[in-house]
């Protein structure tokens, strides 16, 4: 008899081990793990989308003034004759044409000699008559003498200066037409094209409905198809108060910020343009959010348990999204593990 109870005994311990035990195991069970983080203000924008076609802030194609023997300048940065590709700065002489006989007909020289003694002739008569020896119409005729040959010295040198092709802005030679160095050109022959694009401008098409939201003065950024890791700054400074009938559009122009010339001519872009801001405002990946039935939720952590937090959304993006109410700066969301959560959860937070 004593051997039958204690064979029981042993084995109701036995069974209440393991009970101890199922029930200590399906407790930690119940602990899911999650990864959280701060709840944190910072900016987030909505964008409008326009696509279009980039175009040089200044360009121009470069003809000959006069006719001469075509010789290629050399770029006083590299000491090679100048090339496509080549940046340029206003002034500079690209192209120099030789004729002797063109020359000689300005008779620059002359001239300049004339101007000399205009000049010198001139500052004598007005000693002289500053001293009485000369009379106010002599004095004039000297003045007139030296404007005349300042004139024509002034007149000779535009003459002379034909015989060069220089830029008249700085940019990137985009065009440079081959001519056997030493062959005679015609005047009028385009021989070089430059443009500068570190500024690019984009004329673009905005939906009727954003007329009272699109301001001159707004930003974007602006990208390529085939730089897309090059976003470049852009700014809208024009827009047409006017609607096209057709396309119930009004157009604008974008000028993009592009100093290193990342961004080519003749691109074709993608523009997001800023249409609404907020600079300081709770931020979290759209992901977070839970749909209920009852609304969109996400979860916190308070003392190892999940806590389901409605919340109001604002702007959203593709990646982010705006929380209006339901988050405090500093609460610790769950960024990971959130899909095996409902409210009061255990958890245990994951480092």
């Amino acid at each position: 008899m004593k051997l039958r109870l204690f064979i029981i005994s042993i084995a109701t311990l036995a069974v209440l081990a393991g009970c101890q035990n199922q029930q200590s195991t399906q407790s930690a069970d119940v602990s899911v793990p999650v990864r959280v983080a701060d709840v944190v203000k910072k900016s987030i924008y909505n964008t409008l989308i326009v696509n279009g076609t980039v175009k040089p802030e200044g360009s121009i194609e470069l003809s000959t003034e006069a006719e001469g023997k075509y010789h290629l300048a050399s770029n006083p940065r590299t000491s090679k004759t100048f090339k496509m590709g080549d940046r340029v700065i206003k002034g500079e002489t690209i192209i120099k044409l030789d004729n002797k006989e063109y020359e000689l007909s300005v008779r620059l020289e002359s001239k300049k000699l004339n101007l000399e003694n205009a000049r010198q002739e001139y500052e004598k008569q007005q000693s002289l008559y500053d001293k009485g020896g000369v009379t106010m119409r002599e004095l004039q005729n000297s003045e007139l003498s030296y404007i005349n040959a300042k004139l024509d010295y002034e007149n000779a040198d535009l003459q002379i200066d034909k015989l060069k092709v220089n830029v008249p802005f700085s940019g990137v030679i985009v065009n440079l037409p081959y001519f056997t160095p030493g062959v005679k050109v015609s005047s009028g022959t385009m021989v070089v094209e430059v443009m500068n694009y570190n500024s690019l401008i984009m004329e673009a098409s905005f939906p009727e409905k954003f007329i009272t939201t699109i301001e001159t003065g707004q930003d974007a950024f602006v990208t390529n198809y085939n730089l897309k890791d090059d976003t470049l700054h852009a700014e809208i400074t024009e827009l047409s108060p006017a609607i096209n009938e057709t396309t119930r559009t009004f157009k604008g122009i974008l000028e993009i910020d592009n100093p290193e010339l990342k961004m080519r001519p003749g691109m074709f872009v993608k523009a997001e343009v800023i249409v609404e801001r907020r600079d300081s405002s709770i931020v979290i990946d759209r992901d977070l959010i839970q749909r209920k039935r009852r609304g969109n939720v996400v979860y916190v952590v308070e003392r190892n348990t999940a806590i389901e937090k409605p919340v109001n959304t604002g702007i959203e993006t593709d990646d982010e999204v705006e929380i209006l109410s339901g988050l405090n700066v500093g609460e610790k969301i769950v960024i990971e593990g959130y899909e095996m959560l409902s409210n009061r959860t255990k958890v245990k937070v994951q480092r």
